[in-house]
């Protein structure tokens, strides 16, 4: 049985960024900007944000009333930049087998690696957008800038064993069951409004906060904003009980992964 591990082997390392590299340089291929549209696209989206919040609703964040739409826009941001990754895995990784069937029948392909091609362009186009949002906190909120920022690194860190299990759970059923696919579209859609990404943890009641934290997302989406836009160190305690979680579940789903893949080529 092929090895299956959060840490890839050697000999698979560069293979996978390979593939990462061609699916970020893939994504824009033939455009005229190219890559630079990984960039100019979370600037150009935080500018709407901001002119919608701003300047039509003039909507407030509880906590940070003083500061107006813009304010925000980039908590909305913030939880945007998390959920998106999110979203790319989760919609992608039913086919991630079927849309490959030529690696499917090469033995010696370890076809574990794809849920990572996929959560690696993903982190990609994600810190791009965090530093759009460090940009836009230094131009707004002169001063802002704060050490707390530097764990952003280890506030993601978390969320990589639930988005792999998704990846490789996900991508096994997809290829038996191929109403998966748009089951996850759905899961996706009500996602983000049952994550904290319009609106914050504090307008919500004490039963509904509670419930939320049964969301993936919340505390990834919630931590982030503590560190970029709050100057405050994430909550140490909580994002370990998530990894020890996070960690379980994706190893269940390499399991299941590697229990089902012998039977890819028969289906395919």
């Amino acid at each position: 049985m092929p090895r299956l591990s959060f840490f890839l082997p050697l000999a698979q390392r560069s293979l996978t960024l390979q593939f990462a590299r061609r699916e970020v340089l893939g994504r824009y291929r033939g455009s005229l900007l190219g890559l630079g549209w990984s960039f100019i696209t979370p600037l150009l989206m935080l500018g709407v944000y901001t002119f919608v919040f701003v300047g039509v609703f003039k909507a407030r964040w509880p906590g940070a009333e003083q500061s107006g739409g813009v304010e925000f826009a980039m908590q909305i941001f913030a939880g945007l930049m998390v959920f998106n990754l999110f979203a790319e895995v989760a919609t992608r990784a039913p086919r991630l087998i079927l849309d490959q069937p030529n690696l499917v029948k090469k033995i010696v392909f370890p076809l574990e690696i794809l849920p990572w091609v996929t959560v690696l362009s993903g982190l990609f186009h994600l810190l791009l957008s965090a530093a759009v949002l460090l940009l836009a906190v230094a131009a707004i909120k002169p001063g802002a800038l704060a050490p707390t920022m530097l764990a952003l690194p280890l506030v993601l860190l978390p969320l990589l064993p639930v988005l792999l299990g998704i990846g490789w759970l996900f991508s096994a059923l997809g290829v038996f069951i191929r109403d998966v696919g748009q089951i996850m579209n759905f899961v996706v859609s009500l996602s983000m409004f049952l994550s904290p990404v319009f609106y914050s943890l504090e307008s919500l009641s004490e039963p509904m906060r509670d419930l939320m934290f049964f969301n993936p997302l919340t505390l990834i989406i919630e931590n982030v904003r503590r560190i970029l836009l709050h100057t405050q160190w994430p909550q140490w305690e909580a994002l370990a009980l998530y990894t020890l979680a996070a960690c379980v579940f994706a190893w269940l789903a390499g399991l299941f992964f590697q229990a089902t893949r012998k039977g890819f080529a028969d289906v395919l």
